[in-house]
């Protein structure tokens, strides 16, 4: 079947095509022609259907036209290919622009094991290669496996290689190779007439130099810089001046409240700030012990310049300010009196928290961490006093996917990490002690849910290496809320607090609770039924080892 090109007419077979005034020759006048004005223009047609126009472009002519032949054809193509072109062009950049907003050019996989990955993480560390190769998934998802039976096979692997076995502590010499600086800075001995271990510094700037100038506190965190700059205008104030010199008092805390994280320690926190002796540091949790003295400054940011302990004390500033006034009293001076005042602080990752170890300290006793926070505490302060508050792990990890996750919550979707943590778990335990796998940073920045911080016993008994039993005092939140008047006293009467006017005390038991669960959080409901059976078998030898320890079967939350 044959066409005309120029005016689109169709051809009959023995049509030679004599209407088509343009078709005869260069002396067509456009205006004549009633095809080229609009009038009577046929359709083309191809087998009595009716053909798209991008068609039109596969049509042939024999005539020699630089325009509308040969030129015609490749000038319809070209147009096609550079709008697609153009339309691919535009994709593109609108992919690498938002994608290098968003952080989504290069997503790493889910089972990457460096450092700060996705999850609270530290940096990517080459020297962690040998042990990454331990914790890769197998290929079976498991957050897929939502039967009971399937994950309680995993659960007594994990529980057929848990052995408890005690830790070797290092010597002070060791320690003091680690943290030089540490030790050159804080004394051995402390002022006699302070419950607190404190000491004069000598201050060697004058009244126009700036104690805080270096403070990495002060500079990292815009929300502290109110209380530098009050420090700052009372600190001339405070110093002791004592034949042409000055001196400043600088004290560590008497007592810390060292975890758990999403178990009460906030309330416990907000409660203690009422009692008229207790003073803690200008920010609740300075995080110092387990981050900031490594340059971590958020989790998820890698490592920065490291915090060094003068930064710490800065902290406690304001409470010595007022620790150096009593102490100065005449009255304190004449009587040889003691000073009531204590300092504390509530860095709830001190007692779990020591995932930067394997950056800084090189010999590791099969993947475990030859020293910890607790090595550290005890050296400079053998006598401190540390309260813990714990509360069902079960329900406290809940609690902190609530807190931490940021889109897309749901007891299915807590379900699924659970599942997903659980086998990364069970992969180190086959390789590795129990103590290697909860300290192991890259093992639990893995895992999407903290398992590892419910694991209360194995923790305490770290802590119990190194500080008497009786300088720790383990309550739980279960208690705490139920009987808030019971458990201060407990608290009162461990840090050898005096006793309260009954306006005081009813002021610090009767204040509403401190961070409870959000009101969206609630609305998502408890946990699936299954997830906390699964949980419960999973924290079970821990809690009975736990309870064991204390000599406490209410820390077997069987009731809860």
């Amino acid at each position: 079947m044959r066409y005309c090109i120029n005016c689109c007419i169709h051809l009959l077979p023995n049509d030679l095509h004599r209407q088509c005034f343009r078709c005869r020759g260069p002396d067509h006048n456009n205006q004549k022609c009633p095809v080229c004005r609009g009038e009577n223009k046929i359709p083309l047609y191809t087998d009595s259907k009716q053909m798209k126009w991008l068609a039109v472009l596969e049509v042939r002519t024999d005539h020699c036209e630089s325009w509308n032949g040969f030129f015609c054809l490749r000038k319809g193509k070209l147009c096609s290919l550079m709008f697609g072109l153009i339309i691919m062009t535009l994709v593109m950049v609108s992919y690498i622009l938002t994608g290098a907003k968003h952080g989504l050019l290069l997503i790493p996989s889910p089972f990457h094991y460096g450092a700060f990955a996705s999850n609270p993480s530290l940096m990517d560390n080459e020297s962690l290669s040998d042990m990454k190769d331990y914790y890769q998934p197998s290929k079976m998802n498991i957050s897929y496996v939502k039967d009971y039976p399937s994950i309680k096979l995993i659960i007594d692997t994990i529980t057929s290689k848990i052995e408890f076995i005690t830790r070797q502590r290092p010597d002070l010499e060791e320690l003091r190779k680690q943290e030089p600086h540490m030790f050159s800075v804080i004394p051995n001995k402390f002022l006699p007439n302070s419950k607190n271990p404190c000491w004069y510094e000598e201050y060697r700037g004058n009244t126009t130099t700036d104690p805080y100038a270096t403070n990495s506190y002060a500079l990292y965190s815009k929300r502290f810089r109110i209380i530098f700059d009050y420090l700052r205008k009372v600190f001339w104030n405070h110093l002791y001046h004592y034949k042409d010199k000055h001196y400043r008092l600088r004290c560590l805390p008497h007592f810390y409240i060292i975890g758990q994280p999403k178990c009460g320690t906030t309330d416990l926190y907000d409660r203690l700030r009422l009692h008229p002796d207790v003073r803690f540091s200008a920010i609740k949790e300075p995080h110092w012990w387990t981050r900031k003295r490594f340059g971590i400054i958020r989790l998820r940011d890698g490592f920065h310049d490291r915090y060094p302990v003068e930064d710490y004390l800065d902290l406690f500033d304001l409470a010595a300010h007022q620790i150096q006034s009593v102490l100065q009293s005449d009255a304190v001076r004449e009587r040889g009196k003691r000073n009531n005042i204590i300092i504390g602080e509530a860095s709830a990752s001190t007692m779990w928290d020591n995932n930067a170890w394997i950056f800084f300290y090189d010999n590791s006793t099969e993947g475990e961490p030859p020293f910890l926070i607790q090595d550290f505490i005890h050296a400079f302060q053998p006598n401190a006093k540390l309260i813990i508050m714990l509360r069902d792990p079960v329900e406290r990890l809940y609690s902190d996917y609530l807190y931490f996750a940021s889109a897309n919550k749901s007891a299915e979707d807590f379900h699924e990490k659970v599942a997903e943590s659980l086998q990364l778990f069970e992969g180190c335990v086959l390789d590795f002690s129990l103590r290697a796998c909860v300290y192991n940073n890259s093992l639990n920045n893995a895992m999407p849910v903290r398992l590892q911080v419910g694991l209360y016993v194995v923790y305490l008994l770290d802590w119990l290496t190194v500080f008497n039993k009786d300088q720790i005092l383990v309550l739980r939140l279960e208690d705490h809320a139920s009987n808030m008047r019971y458990t201060m006293h407990m608290v009162f009467q461990f840090l050898d607090l005096g006793p309260l006017s009954e306006k005081q005390e009813a002021l610090i038991t009767k204040s509403p609770a401190s961070n409870t669960r959000r009101p969206e959080d609630r609305s998502l409901g408890p946990m699936l039924p299954t997830t906390k059976a699964i949980l419960r078998d999973f924290y079970r030898p821990f809690n009975t080892k736990l309870a064991q320890v204390l000599f406490d079967d209410a820390f077997l939350w069987k009731r809860t």
